[in-house]
């Protein structure tokens, strides 16, 4: 239980908790932010904030998951940072591709009450996440939180690009279809 170690330094302030944090999930943080961001110096920033965001974070929160909650801090400050970015200048990288994938599925607008119901709308997705069959929702969470390649996916499982892009067709489908039923579109 390493994990519960890293986290009780945090909650103890030791300066060593960054440290720890840094040596076991620097490369898994920055390979995350350099999905989003595509340049090393940006991603490598992210990533020191995410040590910053943690130690601030931690108490008052308590994660289950240290890697998830590194993940997310991580997503979340990269997925700024790219839109920060992309103000400045309109310009590649992954995140462009998996949002516009993603559109369809998404009701549009800025309605006060779409920003009331983000949380039962996030509890939505993930439990239709966890019940799809393990190697598409896999392939789902790793195509749309961590904004992998399609490439990245298809090796990694074993799969042709095509084959990928077939199962990520059909479960946003799924997922339109999921969330028309529940309502949010």
């Amino acid at each position: 239980m390493e994990d519960c170690r890293i986290i009780e330094l945090y909650w103890q302030k030791n300066a060593d908790a960054i440290s720890e944090t840094s040596s076991k999930y620097g490369a898994y943080c920055f390979t995350i932010a350099d999905h989003i961001l595509k340049n090393a110096e940006d991603s490598e920033e992210c990533v020191n904030d995410t040590w910053l965001h943690a130690w601030n974070a931690m108490p008052p929160q308590r994660p289950n998951v240290l890697r998830m909650f590194l993940a997310k801090i991580t997503r979340n400050l990269s997925v700024n940072r790219f839109n920060a970015r992309s103000a400045e200048k309109r310009g590649g990288g992954e995140i462009i591709l998996v949002l516009d994938e993603l559109a369809d599925c998404l009701a549009g607008g800025t309605d006060a009450e779409a920003a009331y119901e983000v949380k039962e709308l996030e509890e939505c997705i993930r439990r239709f996440v966890r019940g799809l069959p393990e190697r598409d929702g896999n392939v789902f969470v790793r195509r749309y939180f961590f904004t992998e390649p399609v490439s990245s996916i298809a090796g990694r499982y074993g799969l042709t690009e095509n084959n990928v892009a077939v199962i990520l067709s059909r479960t946003r489908k799924k997922l339109k279809d999921k969330l028309a039923n529940e309502g949010y579109l």
